[in-house]
């Protein structure tokens, strides 16, 4: 597809048949079954200060936690117990945990849980992916936020685009499942833009795509700025999978935040993937990249029963495999 086509539409007065469209390349590539990955926020510590997000390190407002080794690979366990057979792990930026320190947790989640490992910790140097990858990380999530190189130093004034995508290389060169994203209705951002983050992830192949509204959150230097919508972020994830085809796409807890029905929406337009969060409920509240995050109240189990039971209303079936990549194949046993 085009950049004017994408463009198009994204900008159409109506997206009905880009999203029954969308759904059809969803069923055809990577069939009804929704894949569920246990979502834990391990440590909202973050050495970054991005203009967008709740978590920065000038928000002195945040209460900062750090749950220790045994306390993550006890939410590992719960999550297991209730059924997921792949974790995500997540935290800011720079969160001061060692090297070793998340190897040793790698191995003994992989030894004794068996479980396929998402992390989601930022920029790190090569030699620390290489690591955690021998340790047993499967994928990495790092987001992009932006392709347009002028917007991305605006709102990660500490951050370097060049040095993203040079972590992004390295990921696949370490034969990890990469995934990266977007926000979409980010102030300054065009449709234009959003076009050339569509092409840029399909040019890096990625094998798991999360995007989601920009929503404005009061405790950074954004409060005030116009949220994203949930229809332009609807829009741009029927494209992606339109244009991507088997890339595993999750209806994001950001779509849910600003409209109760969104991640169900999002199912319905392309989306394959939810990750309900495992993390304790005593640490949720200060897990907060933007306000009004659903579920922060809820405990692990009672997640499980709310996404089954919207899975099912929409007559899809939850995946019992680990959900690997469906571009770059990978046999462990599922």
């Amino acid at each position: 597809m085009k950049r004017n086509t994408i463009i198009e539409y994204l900008s159409a007065p109506d997206a009905k048949a880009i999203f029954k469209e969308a759904d059809r390349v969803r069923r055809e590539q990577v069939g009804d079954k929704v894949h569920l990955r246990g979502l834990v926020e391990f440590s909202n510590a973050c050495g970054r200060d991005c203009e967008y997000c709740g978590l920065r390190r000038s928000n002195k407002a945040v209460k900062r936690y750090r749950m220790n080794i045994d306390e993550i690979f006890m939410t590992a366990v719960t999550a297991s117990r209730l059924g997921y057979r792949s974790l995500v792990l997540q935290s800011g930026e720079s969160c001061q945990y060692s090297t070793d320190d998340i190897c040793c947790l790698l191995r003994r989640i992989k030894s004794e849980l068996g479980v396929a490992v998402t992390l989601s910790m930022g920029e790190k140097t090569r030699a620390e992916y290489a690591a955690f990858r021998e340790a047993g990380a499967d994928r990495y999530l790092l987001r992009f936020e932006t392709s347009n190189e002028e917007l991305f130093t605006r709102l990660k004034p500490d951050s370097s685009y060049v040095e993203r995508m040079r972590c992004l290389q390295w990921l696949r060169e370490l034969g990890y499942q990469v995934g990266s994203g977007i926000m979409v209705g980010l102030p300054g951002q065009t449709l234009e833009m959003i076009a050339d983050d569509i092409l840029l992830m399909e040019k890096l192949e990625l094998d798991m795509i999360g995007i989601g509204p920009f929503i404005a959150n009061p405790l950074t230097p954004l409060e005030g700025s116009a949220s994203g919508t949930l229809e332009l972020t609807l829009r741009a994830l029927a494209l992606i999978r339109i244009i991507t085809k088997n890339t595993h796409l999750p209806a994001t807890t950001a779509m849910g935040s600003i409209d109760k029905e969104g991640r169900q929406k999002a199912l319905q337009c392309g989306a394959n993937v939810l990750m309900p969060n495992v993390t304790p409920t005593k640490y949720r509240e200060h897990y907060q990249l933007y306000p009004g995050k659903i579920c922060i109240q809820d405990k692990p189990s009672g997640c499980v029963l709310c996404i089954t039971g919207m899975v099912r209303k929409l007559g899809r079936t939850i995946a019992t495999d680990k959900g690997h990549s469906f571009k770059f194949p990978v046999s462990d046993g599922d």
